[in-house]
């Protein structure tokens, strides 16, 4: 009962585990009857206060890589341990000698499902301090000059507080880029140097080098393998690279001055054309150069983008201003020109990253679109963070970029070079994960015939990670699971290995293991029932309809969900055949055609009133949250405040809209505070400002301490919109609630009561059109 209790006030748990069934139908067969995937969504390293760090290394089985955890069967007076996974006995080694029914080592302790082992603890005390500074971040800030005065003074003005929060052992680089690529050197105070790359052609990582002086000093370093380079902080000073990335707390004074002389693109622009942008270009040579540091340095490219890319490759949109950039529809009849050339450079780009094991962070910020969507593959497969705001002058952006350097308990707890790998039990595989990640195609008997995402593999790649990054894993059972025979294990088990280095340089492994129970669902159904998550299954039918928008030509996202649906209703829900009075849904599944009603209407499957970029950086967003944030994009939470009761939830609904009430709709990507007509008139008049109306002054202002606590905990931080009925922006509201009143049935409507003018249908005639087709014979 503790459990459970635990569960409901934070379902992700300990783990940090969510899975769409926690009891799993046996065969293959059965579990395409489900209709929902087998899925288990992981926050790789999310932070939770007891779990417990080990100052030595794992025990892993002899045959499979499984590392010792509280599901092993153990007998203590052999010292013998017996794998779940595969049954292997391994004996344990020496330094466990002592261990007895009162003293268990902590990996065996059954609270610790999810345990961390420090492997800098394991090297020789004398080498910890060299080991653990071996490995400084990197942060190599990358500028685009192509824009207006007062847009740039916004993003020096960012830059500089962003180099004043990091850490003194950071090191610094930066990079500028208009119409050429600007190269700084930091190295010297006294002079700036700067290295200057032509931005129409493509650039080799090899020229790159060369060009910077850093061709032979690099093949020195590697060929020696780095090892002098131990004691000296980074390995830098040996290699020509310390020149341009310095420690933060050395080139503070160099970098705020060189950002006080930057100046706007000097590249003259004809009337009628775009500046001359080499965002390709520049994101090349930055890869380059960060490329030059020692195998295992953690870096993020950070760039800061105010445009389209029109000049060298990468380009998205010609200079001439008469031709748009590419829309949806410009996709879907392939009439986007620049499109999969852009695509394909910088898939490119990201398998250099990957292999460095670097990442890509983006910050666009534009009234028009920028390339997102064509940057998506490198972001995504390095695992980079991504804002998309109006103005660098705009919240959304200043706000977000400053958490990404903030410390305490506002840090995103940035981490380097992970990998995650996956161990199974017998008959499950692994299709692949979607999230932000790459595959490292390392095949196995647990790999699955058919792949979802980045699939073909048991070890993943995450070169960028942070306390809320989430992975989604989906599982396959292998054809011949059968019903199996009493002796054999009615328990699964699934182990994560998290390998990752910390913002404070140290190797960290996690290692989470969970178990589920398996089920004949021919005799227990009523066990899969209460073992759906309907919630998790949400979240994981959005990604995975996103995922087949972008792969799959012509695939029709609403027709599969409604699809998937109403089988789903077919299987699980109660009626007689063809009597679509008498449906009725067990509550472990009520609340699931409600989520697919504003999965439907949400920006994720409706393309129509969205940029590509801005479908790209909903989908990224949608990927890389855990599911209760991923939840809140799908299906908006609405609060009502109002002057006799405490705040409450409300119905996402056009009839919770009333002219004495302020609602707070939460949709993660912005948050809306709505004045009812009332509130509004009495705001107008001043009422809140004399003494005898206090009360409507504490009513105005909760909505608004209520979306800062939000806004604290959210990254990007979202926009905030404040409205009153029938005012333009109003439309942030009306967009998200079910339009129970249309000027359908207007006249059905209560007086006073707001209406929506849409087509769309209710959830209402949704739900009575799914009883309907879900009874049929």
């Amino acid at each position: 009962m503790a459990e459970m209790a635990t569960t409901a006030a934070d379902p992700e748990g300990l783990d940090g585990v969510r899975m769409t069934w926690n009891v799993w139908p046996r065969s293959k067969v059965d579990a395409s009857k489900c209709v929902i995937p087998l899925a288990a969504s992981i926050s790789p390293i999310r932070p939770y206060p007891d779990i417990p760090t080990l100052p030595y290394a794992p025990l892993r089985c002899r045959t499979c890589p499984t590392v010792l955890n509280p599901f092993c069967r153990v007998d203590l007076t052999a010292k013998i341990w017996i794998c779940p996974f595969c049954f292997q006995r391994n004996q344990f080694p020496h330094h466990y000698s002592m261990i007895s029914d009162t003293n268990l080592p902590a990996e065996l302790y059954p609270q610790y499902t999810t345990i961390q082992y420090s492997s800098n603890q394991t090297n020789n005390p004398s080498n910890l301090e060299n080991s653990t500074q071996s490995v400084s971040p990197v942060f190599l800030f990358v500028l685009d000059t192509c824009m207006i005065e007062e847009e740039l003074g916004f993003v020096k003005l960012a830059l500089k507080q962003a180099i004043g929060l990091l850490p003194d052992n950071a090191r610094v680089g930066f990079v500028s880029f208009g119409t050429q690529v600007q190269v700084h050197e930091l190295g010297f105070s006294d002079m700036s140097k700067v290295y200057v790359f032509r931005g129409s052609k493509e650039i080799s990582k090899e020229q790159v080098l060369e060009q910077l002086g850093l061709g032979v000093v690099g093949r020195r370093t590697a060929a020696t393998g780095g090892g002098h380079a131990k004691g000296v902080q980074g390995g830098f000073e040996n290699s020509g690279v310390a020149r341009f990335l310095l420690p933060a707390s050395d080139c503070e004074y160099t970098l705020n001055s060189l950002l006080d002389e930057l100046q706007t693109d000097q590249w003259p622009v004809p009337p009628g054309n775009r500046a001359l942008r080499c965002t390709g270009v520049a994101l090349s040579v930055a890869a380059s150069l960060v490329g030059a540091c020692l195998p295992g340095t953690g870096a993020r490219i950070i760039a800061l983008v105010g445009g389209p890319c029109t000049e060298g490759p990468g380009t998205i949109v010609s200079k001439d201003l008469s031709d748009p950039v590419r829309s949806h529809k410009d996709l879907d009849k392939d009439a986007a020109p620049y499109f999969k050339k852009a695509v394909k450079y910088y898939d490119n780009l990201a398998k250099q990253l990957v292999s460095q094991g670097h990442v890509l962070d983006l910050f666009a910020s534009a009234l028009d679109q920028v390339g997102v969507a064509e940057m998506k593959v490198t972001v995504e497969r390095t695992g980079g963070l991504v804002v998309l705001a109006e103005s660098f002058g705009h919240s959304v952006f200043k706000d977000s970029f400053r958490r990404i350097f903030e410390d305490g308990d506002g840090s995103l707890g940035l981490s380097f070079n992970g990998t995650l790998e996956i161990n199974c039990s017998k008959d499950i595989k692994i299709q692949g994960i979607i999230g932000p990640c790459t595959s490292l195609e390392k095949k196995g008997p647990a790999v699955a015939d058919t792949s979802i995402g980045e699939g073909n593999t048991t070890v993943w790649k995450m070169c960028g990670l942070d306390k809320s990054t989430c992975l989604t894993v989906f599982f396959d059972l292998s054809a011949s699971g059968q019903s199996p025979p009493a002796n054999i294990n009615p328990q699964l088990y699934i182990q994560f290995l998290t390998n990752y280095q910390n913002h404070e340089g140290q190797t960290m492994l996690r290692v989470t293991t969970i178990t589920r129970r398996w089920v004949d669902s021919g005799v227990g159904s009523e066990e899969l029932v209460q073992g759906f998550d309907q919630e998790t299954a949400a979240v994981v039918m959005a990604r995975l309809a996103s995922l087949k928008m972008e792969m799959e030509e012509g695939f029709d996202a609403t027709r599969w969900l409604d699809r998937s649906l109403i089988r789903l209703c077919s299987k699980f829900g109660d009626y007689r055949k063809d009597d679509p009075a008498s449906f009725t849904l067990n509550p472990c599944f009520s609340l699931f055609p409600q989520f697919m009603f504003n999965l439907r209407r949400s920006q994720f499957v409706q393309v129509f009133n969205n940029s590509p970029d801005e479908t790209a950086y909903f989908r990224m967003l949608l990927n890389r949250e855990n599911i209760t944030n991923a939840a809140v994009m799908i299906q908006p939470s609405l609060i009502s405040y109002s002057f006799n009761l405490p705040p409450e939830p409300a119905l996402l609904d056009v009839a919770s809209i009333a002219a004495d009430r302020i609602l707070l709709l939460d949709s993660y990507f912005s948050l809306v505070i709505f004045h009812g007509m009332t509130i509004a008139q009495w705001r107008s008049m001043g009422y809140q400002n004399q003494p005898e109306h206090q009360v409507f002054a504490q009513l105005l202002q909760a909505p608004h301490d209520d979306a800062q606590m939000i806004i604290h905990d959210r990254f990007p931080v979202p926009r905030l919109v404040v409205c009153d009925q029938h005012g333009s922006q109003a439309r942030f509201l009306l967009a998200k609630l079910n339009p129970s009143a249309t000027y359908n049935n207007v006249h059905e409507m209560a007086a006073g009561s707001d209406v929506i003018f849409t087509d769309d249908v209710s959830l209402q005639v949704f739900f009575e059109h799914l009883q309907r087709l879900a009874v049929q014979s």
